[in-house]
């Protein structure tokens, strides 16, 4: 293998646990460019318990981990950060500027790496203005246009003006970052046209969404009448997904299937919503956070996924048809992801909609597993990490020259 080069990669968010799309899709990018082409550096803020406790896994990721301190964001921390509301930037970005970020990061770049990878458009806040070195800005989604689908789902005026503000700033703020990189890496063709239609920006290339079909190994369904739902639960869009499937979606499901049981796994669950699932005397579980999510998928028989704002590609479904769970969503869960309805899985958009086809998979055993084993085959077909992490590297190589 020739010499390796330098690459410097900077996120504003500490990667462990795995525990996010985002988590993951990064983790395993730098997992499989590991020990190539590049000698990479990883930049990030970290508590010192958290290197106590991750130190190991790090190693895995990167060749040597530079840090910043990060506070520990208490429960007050969403309603201080509305502080920042009249800010010039939108209240992401604000929470994540950090002058200590910012100096460690200009003594690296002094160092001349090859190439720097700047992990989400929030995180260009960190960076120089002028950058001299070839940056590839790593996006995972389009920004603003989540602030734009929550500002148009929620009803009441004070919200709807609060994300229509955060809107037009991240609106701004995005097509700003996106015009300062070299090169710019998006997880589908459909946000690489939003890219360009929204901000004019053509240097833009596409990765495929990877999973690791080895750790994602796969089973038949389970025979049983339980559906699961997977994803942080302190993330507003996934508050919305379960929000509408437990006041519009279940209903209609309990109606035809009384024995139905729910499964919704992931960090910080609202109280207030699992009163509400408690209230309604539905069956449902909330597990809060786990470390290992296949087990309670592979206890059901259908995977669903109820969003109605959101953007990106979702690992979680290349995930579900990898462990052979059939998947239910609408069509924002599965967007840039080529997949197709009644072959790879099921889509619906309305409450009625949807219900139908969670009860057609939870009753249709032989529908069911025809849906499991497409699903496999075509991950297994089109879509290993490490192939999204070869065409990675490539690009970073290609920006270099």
């Amino acid at each position: 293998m020739s010499q390796q080069r330098e690459l410097l990669f900077v996120s504003s968010m500490f990667l462990f646990p795995v525990d996010t799309g985002a988590r993951i899709r990064t983790t395993q990018i730098l997992k499989g460019m590991k020990g190539g082409r590049f000698r990479i550096t990883l930049a990030s803020p970290a508590t010192e318990a958290e290197l106590s406790e991750y130190g190991g896994q790090m190693e895995a990721v990167c060749d040597n981990h530079i840090h910043w301190p990060r506070s520990e964001r208490g429960w007050l921390f969403d309603l201080l950060r509305m502080r920042h509301l009249f800010s010039p930037l939108p209240i992401p970005v604000v929470t994540d500027r950090s002058e200590d970020a910012a100096r460690l990061l200009e003594s690296q770049i002094a160092n001349q790496p090859d190439v720097i990878v700047v992990d989400f458009p929030h995180t260009m806040v960190l960076m120089p203005q002028k950058l001299a070195i070839p940056a590839v800005l790593f996006t995972h989604n389009v920004e603003a246009e989540i602030f734009e689908r929550h500002r148009k789902v929620v009803s009441d005026p004070l919200r709807r003006f609060v994300w229509g503000n955060q809107y037009r700033k991240m609106r701004s703020f995005e097509g700003d970052a996106l015009r300062r990189a070299t090169r710019v890496i998006a997880v589908s063709d459909r946000d690489k046209k939003a890219f360009n239609s929204r901000y004019s920006v053509t240097d833009v290339d596409v990765i495929p969404t990877g999973v690791d079909l080895d750790f994602f190994g796969y089973q038949p369904p389970a025979d049983t009448p339980n559906v699961v739902f997977t994803g942080s639960m302190d993330w507003m869009a996934n508050i919305d997904a379960i929000e509408f499937l437990l006041g519009e979606v279940w209903p209609l499901v309990v109606h035809q299937l009384p024995d139905a049981t729910m499964t919704v796994v992931g960090r910080n669950p609202p109280p207030q919503l699992i009163a509400r699932a408690e209230q309604s005397g539905y069956a449902w579980q909330f597990t809060g956070w786990v470390t290992d999510t296949r087990p309670s998928v592979r206890q059901s028989a259908a995977f669903v996924i109820p969003l109605r704002v959101g953007g990106g590609t979702r690992l979680k479904v290349y995930e579900a048809m990898a462990m052979g769970c059939p998947v239910v969503s609408t069509s924002i869960g599965v967007e840039g992801l080529p997949v197709e309805h009644d072959q790879h899985c099921l889509l619906a958009e309305s409450a009625e909609a949807l219900a139908d086809s969670l009860v057609r998979v939870l009753t249709d055993g032989e529908f069911r597993n025809r849906i499991s084993v497409a699903a496999r085959s075509h991950v297994e077909d089109n879509f290993s990490y490490q192939n999204a992490a070869n065409i990675f590297e490539g690009i970073c190589r290609s920006v270099i020259r």
